[in-house]
């Protein structure tokens, strides 16, 4: 079975478009565990422009109290990121290589120039009992340098996987995944995903054995405010739960 996690940095872009507190992103993850989601994905950037340091701290604060429900902060790991996950202490900790001003984040890191920068952080993380991921794209080569810099786990990229599905590329694409994910399952890490997942991409997906989680939270979101939360959570969680 594979968890999803439901990113709810729209959910938090929405609140602040309109200088209030509504909706609450506390209580959307409440709405969203109570429908049986696994876990939440939050990624504070630094203009706070969506998700700030108190939805994180108060979503750490709520999901403490749930042993089945696991809360995930993606960032770039500055110090000042590092001292907020360690103060919050989630269960998974995933390092992104977005600089301050980037829109959303489009690549993985390049371990060859920067292993042992996130070697430091996954260091810091583990310290902490935190267990780390790393954002990455689909690449065998980059997998093979994962044990050195310590990540428990690795989230695979997958805009370009979501991009060309249905295009005569895609099999070739969707292959690069299944050797990265078989690659670092073979040196012992663990495999997450995410970028651009849905209903109508992700069962292919999920036939890569394995995958630990899913984090989805933009077209979940639009997916949500069309059909309804209720129905499509279920069918999110249907499908993670029929995955091998």
């Amino acid at each position: 079975m594979t968890k999803l996690s439901v990113n709810l940095n729209k959910i938090a872009l929405l609140r602040n478009s309109r200088g209030r507190d509504f909706p609450n992103v506390v209580e959307f993850a409440h709405k969203m565990t109570a429908l049986g989601v696994q876990g939440i994905t939050i990624h504070p950037r630094q203009d706070e422009r969506h998700i700030t340091k108190r939805d994180a701290i108060e979503l750490g604060e709520l999901l403490s109290d749930n042993p089945n429900v696991e809360l995930n902060i993606e960032g770039y790991p500055s110090q000042d990121f590092l001292e907020l996950v360690t103060r919050i202490k989630p269960e998974q900790c995933t390092l992104v290589p977005d600089s301050p001003d980037q829109l959303t984040s489009d690549h993985g890191w390049d371990l060859e120039k920067e292993v042992s920068f996130v070697k430091n952080a996954c260091s810091q993380l583990a310290y902490e009992g935190i267990r780390s991921s790393i954002f990455i794209d689909p690449s065998p080569n980059q997998i093979k340098l994962v044990p050195n810099t310590g990540a428990d786990r690795v989230e695979l990229y997958t805009e370009e996987y979501a991009s060309t599905f249905n295009k005569p590329i895609h099999e070739t694409i969707f292959n690069q995944y299944k050797a990265s994910a078989i690659e670092a399952q073979k040196l012992g890490i663990g495999v997450n995903a995410g970028h651009d997942l849905d209903l109508t991409n992700l069962s292919k997906f999920l036939t890569i054995n394995n995958i630990l989680e899913v984090s989805i939270g933009h077209v979940l979101t639009i997916e949500c405010i069309e059909h309804g939360m209720k129905s499509i959570i279920g069918k999110y969680i249907e499908i993670c739960s029929s995955a091998n």
